[in-house]
């Protein structure tokens, strides 16, 4: 009868020290770039409007919505100054904004995962 002894690499056991020093490199670097891109496309949702700067986002399309279709609000923008509105061109606005960033965000986002 014959025994057959397969071996077992266990990454704990048998990585020596540049292998544990280029793993840990490498998680730092997917965390940093994961880091920039976030904050590369939230400035990206940066837009100027009336007179005012507005970030496009939930928060922002939220407040347009609850507003209703009212028109001509008062609402304030990031820096809290108000500016008079027409919310029948800054919601499309927005969610135009909003959902060209998002998908090239997630399009960036897909490619640093298959990098890693």
């Amino acid at each position: 009868m014959a025994l057959y002894f397969y071996i077992v690499q266990c990454y704990n056991t048998q990585m020596d020290e540049n292998d544990l020093v280029a793993y840990a490199r490498s998680r730092f670097d997917h965390e940093s770039a994961k880091r920039l891109l976030r904050e590369k496309y939230e400035a990206k949702m940066l837009f100027a409007y009336h007179g005012g700067m507005w970030r496009a986002g939930p928060e922002l399309n939220n407040m347009i919505f609850t507003c209703g279709r009212m028109g001509e609000v008062v609402l304030p923008d990031l820096y809290g100054n108000p500016v008079k509105i027409n919310t029948q061109e800054l919601l499309p606005m927005s969610q135009e904004r909003w959902n060209e960033q998002m998908t090239a965000w997630l399009v960036e986002f897909e490619e640093l995962g298959t990098k890693r």
